[in-house]
């Protein structure tokens, strides 16, 4: 099924405007994308009050993170699957509603245990929601505007990074570890309310079955997508896993410079974001090519030319800038080729984005153990290139397949 006029809200002739309405339906969604991501990341900056108070050592306490990454990215394409005709706006309310509910379980939770099932639920909702949102999202806009709709969608877990997690941190150092998830069932009980007033009902345009996902696969720009999702969200964490001792080691900046720096990167990677949605209404292609070849400069020349405080700094920016982009790009360019299965593609894409994260650091592991710690540079850089390299692909598929589709009768020339 594709995407019709009538489902799409009212527009005036320029094809442009959205009700304000349809705008602050899409914000929401992007706050609930805020705050689940900084749900997910929350404990990074609280492992040492939690593990004093619930009696686990750091790396056991790591389990927090791990477990809900690993359960997003199974969650993600198969609840879609699980909840067939189900109205959307349902759905998101019921996942946002499970949020809240898992950080008042984590808040109370009386041993490690608990708090583990609590960030298994928390998994869960981060898994479905992603893999909803985007896709719902352009739903509210005319199609021009899905790229703004997608890059809203996408900053809110920007800025999740840039500002979530510090918030929470702070919140547990100076209150308590226990508070900082209260907080975070408030923003999520705020994100409830928004879509129960906002968000229209959404009836299912698809029903996502287990055997549509892996047929994703035989579209050649989603296939490139998810690609293209892999290598450059890989590549960028099998380096950035270990900036902070890249930054000292390479650049010679102080531990102390660390966290301001981290703090610009993210919000370079903000303006990246809005950025590469800009640039996509224009030219999607362009955008993924120019944001891989980008990144892989900076990752490639980052060991030589990063060898001072001042151009460590400025490649960082620019490292931020680029991989800001990457999400709303890529995600646009999965949308727009495959509009009849927006749920599948999607899902596909955010299960894969979370198995990029944890493989990318893996890999990193390996290299900076193996190797060199600047190797984890080369590393990415190799995976960022490749993108390159996929995205031609795509578009020499697509034109051997139309040049492969017989003209229609009564056509020029025919």
């Amino acid at each position: 099924m594709t995407i019709t006029d009538t489902e799409r809200p009212p527009t005036t002739p320029d094809g442009e405007r959205v009700p304000l309405r349809s705008w602050l339906a899409v914000v929401t969604m992007a706050v609930g994308t805020f705050a689940l991501v900084t749900v997910e990341s929350l404990p990074v900056g609280l492992l040492p009050f939690i593990g004093g108070a619930l009696d686990v050592s750091e790396g056991t306490a790591g389990l927090m993170v791990t477990v809900p990454g690993l359960v997003a990215a199974v969650t993600a394409p198969l609840l879609p699957v699980a909840i067939g005709r189900l109205d959307r706006r349902v759905a998101l309310i019921g996942l946002i509603t499970l949020m809240v509910l898992a950080n008042g379980l984590s808040a109370a939770a009386p041993d490690f245990t608990v708090l583990l099932v609590a960030r298994f639920l928390v998994g869960v909702s981060i898994g479905g929601f992603w893999a909803l949102a985007a896709g719902l999202a352009v739903r509210l806009v005319p199609e021009r505007s899905i790229p703004r709709a997608i890059s809203v969608v996408f900053g809110g877990a920007t800025a999740a990074n840039v500002l979530g997690v510090p918030a929470g941190t702070l919140l547990g150092g100076v209150a308590d570890w226990r508070v900082a998830f209260v907080a975070a069932a408030a923003l999520g009980l705020l994100v409830l309310a928004a879509l129960l007033v906002l968000l229209p009902p959404m009836p299912a345009r698809e029903v996502v079955q287990l055997r549509t996902l892996p047929q994703q696969f035989r579209h050649p720009v989603v296939r490139a997508g998810v690609l293209s999702t892999f290598l450059l969200v890989g590549g960028h964490f099998a380096a950035f896993t270990f900036i902070s001792p890249i930054l000292q080691s390479t650049s010679g900046i102080g531990e102390g410079a660390i966290g301001p720096l981290l703090l610009g990167f993210g919000v370079a990677g903000i303006i990246g974001n809005f950025l590469a949605g800009a640039a996509a209404e224009r030219n999607i292609r362009v955008t993924i090519l120019s944001i891989s070849v980008l990144l892989t400069v900076i990752l490639a020349v980052f060991p030589f030319a990063g060898r001072s405080p001042v151009s460590g700094a400025l490649l960082l920016l620019g490292w931020g800038l680029a991989f800001g982009g990457v999400p709303v790009s890529v995600q646009t360019w999965i949308l727009k080729a495959a509009p009849e299965s927006t749920e599948a593609a999607t899902a596909l894409n955010t299960s894969v984005y979370n198995l990029a994260i944890a493989l990318g650091a893996l890999l990193g592991g390996l290299v900076a153990t193996n190797a060199t710690i600047n190797g984890v540079l080369t590393a990415g850089a190799v995976f960022t290139l490749l993108t390159s390299l996929a995205v031609w692909s795509a578009r020499r598929e697509e034109r051997g397949a139309e040049q492969a589709t017989p003209a229609p009768v009564g056509a020029s020339g025919s």
